[in-house]
């Protein structure tokens, strides 16, 4: 019961300061200039401010710290708060990262080495992977590898989620799932502090869909996207990767599965090209679902219901009960959604 009280907490702090903070954060951004432009790359037809990754950061951390002074060690216990304060810690310095480039835009090796330096700095301090269990293998000890691996984690989350912020609403739809889809196994799993700090999260990105979904008013931006990313992939590692079972290190892929394939995708495709991989084109999924003739609000919706059915499969695997029932839902939701897109292509 306190739980769920704690729970509720969080959410609505997130969600009722995103809501009231966006059209403060908006007017600034408006007044300094500080919006997206459209173009050939982009979809949107008007300058829009690019700065609600600011909201999306503070309404977070309000809520965890509202929720840590009321919860206190029932919750946080020393081992937890150490590992969830260099995450947020670390989440926090890919934000002001993300807001240096929306601001004065640095170059594409700069944020890479930026965000190489911050993520090898959470290492450090602990949050690492260690060992993977693969298939005939068993538990294997990575070593060394553990910096290099926990980086690519790490840096190809968030770059992943910053990839997929191509539609308006996209972005902040499909990490809200996989936050809530985090938050439901850690819940499962006995990991409270880490479903909290996920459901604070979705509470914020909840309130940022009242503004950003399709037409939307603000954009997060890359201090958004950087937050957000580094948040769940970090809160992954803490929450889920701590298993010696194969199931625990499938999970998190399972959970951002859309927009990893859609990253991994687009760089096979561009080396394929013999461009850089960090070069900026129209290959990703969003992009191609428009192309076929699907409107913004339904390509939008669509990876919606891809991200919830593989979010579904994150539920199952982990052995929560009646989660059946839920994959059978989405798949037959994914399925409809799929029949109306080829119906809508074929219509083009």
């Amino acid at each position: 019961m306190l739980l769920t009280c704690h729970s509720l907490i969080v959410l609505s702090i997130a969600i009722a300061f995103v809501i009231s903070s966006i059209p403060f954060i908006n007017q600034i951004a408006l007044k300094h200039h500080k919006f997206d432009l459209p173009s050939n790359r982009k979809v949107h037809q008007r300058p829009i401010a690019r700065l609600g990754g600011i909201s999306i950061c503070l309404g977070t951390l309000l809520a965890l710290g509202v929720v840590g002074l009321l919860a206190g060690e029932s919750i946080f216990s020393t081992a937890v708060f150490s590992k969830v304060i260099w995450v947020l810690l670390g989440s926090f310095a890919f934000f002001l990262i993300g807001l240096v480039d929306d601001l004065v835009n640095l170059s594409p090796v700069l944020r890479l080495g930026m965000q190489i330096s911050v993520a090898s700095c959470v290492w450090l301090a602990g949050i690492r992977i260690d060992f993977l269990t693969l298939p005939g293998l068993g538990l294997t000890q990575l070593g060394w590898l553990s910096l290099p691996i926990t980086i690519l984690w790490l840096a190809g989350v968030v770059n992943a989620i910053n990839w997929i912020d191509g539609l308006d609403g996209l972005a902040s739809g499909v990490s809200c799932i996989a936050a809530v889809t985090v938050a439901i196994v850690s819940l499962f799993t006995g990991q409270a502090a880490v479903a909290l700090v996920m459901l604070a999260l979705a509470g914020s990105l909840i309130g940022f869909l009242f503004y950003n979904f399709n037409p939307a008013h603000i954009f997060m931006g890359d201090g958004g996207s950087y937050f957000i990313g580094f948040m769940i992939a970090g809160m992954s590692i803490v929450g889920l990767v701590k298993s010696a079972t194969i199931t625990a290190i499938v999970l998190p892929f399972l959970i951002l599965a859309v927009p990893i394939l859609d990253m991994v995708a687009v760089i096979l495709m561009r080396l394929k090209n013999g461009q850089s991989p960090l070069s900026a084109d129209k290959r990703h999924l969003h992009h191609r679902l428009l192309k076929i003739g699907l409107s913004h609000r339904f390509t939008v919706l669509f990876i919606y219901t891809l991200t919830l059915w593989t979010g579904s499969l994150a539920i199952a695997l982990a052995g929560i009960p009646n989660s059946l029932f839920i994959v059978i839902a989405t798949t037959g939701l994914l399925g409809c959604s799929s029949w109306r897109a080829w119906s809508l292509a074929q219509q083009s």
